[in-house]
């Protein structure tokens, strides 16, 4: 019978049913531990809602084997936060308000927290080459960017000033309907005589 395949998640030593040895990390981890803060996505690593971190990098779960994390450090979700205080890349999330629908938010704070130990202080094209590849469908990506560069500052200091590129930006459109006359109703729609 073959021998059990020991790694440390969230700090425990645990030992893995070795089964398939191509089994992938994301089913051990969910199936196996229950910790399903990494999520099935699209089960070919491009979406990154299975992201976790082994020995502090962040990986995909998905189309990681079981057998190359043996004898590692596996860091999920639930064992980023030191002693159940929130980690600051998610007390960021949730200030800035990024977490939007949720589903990708797990995979998005472990690369944004391997980012921000690896540079306490990234910048823009840091924080896009960390985060490329996690896929949030609602969209939030302004607002995960500011929560990473929020993570990264010490509390209490200013933000770096914006790069070339982003004081070249347009500014943002207008509400459609922001400059038609309130109606006496309060709806936006133009008054017809």
């Amino acid at each position: 019978m073959p021998k059990p395949i020991q790694l440390a998640i969230n700090g425990t030593n645990r030992a893995a049913v070795p089964g398939d040895p191509g089994r992938s990390l994301l089913v051990v981890l969910r199936e196996e531990f229950g910790l399903t803060g990494a999520k099935y996505g699209c089960a070919a690593g491009a979406c990154g809602a299975c992201t976790v971190l082994v020995d502090g990098a962040a990986v995909r779960a998905c189309v990681t084997p079981l057998a190359d994390v043996a004898g590692r450090a596996v860091t999920t979700i639930e064992g980023l936060p030191p002693h159940g205080a929130p980690h600051p890349v998610q007390a960021a999330f949730v200030a800035a308000g990024a977490t939007q629908c949720g589903y990708c938010t797990p995979g998005m704070v472990l690369a944004a927290a391997a980012l921000v130990e690896a540079h306490p202080h990234p910048d823009d094209a840091q924080i896009a080459r960390a985060l490329d590849g996690n896929i949030c469908r609602c969209c939030a990506y302004p607002r995960i960017s500011r929560a990473v560069r929020a993570a990264g500052r010490p509390a209490g200091t200013p933000p770096p000033p914006p790069t070339p590129q982003a004081r070249h930006r347009r500014p943002p459109p207008r509400r459609p309907m922001a400059g038609v006359p309130r109606k006496p109703n309060g709806s936006r729609a133009p008054h017809r005589t």
